[in-house]
């Protein structure tokens, strides 16, 4: 009998140690897919802020295109004589200031 509750004890032992070890791989792999996840996410965040990044680059050139062609003076000769009636001064209306 005593020989018995010996093997008994020597396999409950045996197998609270597997237990442990199979504890500690299940954990081990958690945090390794936790890990992964985490990595594909923050590659995805990093994918969108590029992609939004160059999108405002493209916006801010057409943006810089169209404020020269606002300031083209051709065009501020045209919208003043046009919209709102100024004319070249004649040589007669200049006056020089000494």
């Amino acid at each position: 009998m005593a020989g018995k509750k010996k093997k008994n004890i020597r396999n409950s032992k045996i197998i609270g140690v597997w237990i442990l070890l199979m504890l500690i791989f299940i954990a081990e792999l958690f945090f390794y897919t936790w890990c992964r996840v985490r990595c594909v996410r923050v590659g995805y965040a990093i994918t969108e802020q590029t992609n939004n990044h160059q999108h405002l680059i493209s916006s801010q050139k057409n943006l810089r295109i169209e404020l020269a062609r606002l300031k083209s003076p051709e065009r501020i000769a045209k919208f003043a004589k046009d919209r709102l009636g100024l004319l070249m001064p004649d040589p007669k209306q200049t006056i020089f200031i000494k």
